[in-house]
């Protein structure tokens, strides 16, 4: 676990190697309601061209043009 500002961070692991942090718990600091702060990340121009990228470049399936 991660304590920023108050707040406690958790961290996942399945192979002590990739780790991941929880979203939800990031956006707790933004707002009671962190589901809505997360669907307003998901809208972000610059989160929809992160993903598209990221696909383009670690799934062989990706399909540009149904992604847009």
């Amino acid at each position: 676990m991660i304590e920023v500002k108050g707040f406690t961070f958790q961290i996942y692991t399945e192979d002590f190697e990739n780790d991941y942090i929880s979203l939800t718990d990031i956006a707790r600091y933004k707002s009671d309601e962190p589901s809505d702060v997360i669907k307003n990340w998901m809208r972000r121009k610059d989160t929809i061209e992160f993903i598209e990228l990221w696909e383009s470049l670690n799934n062989i399936n990706f399909n540009s043009v149904e992604f847009d």
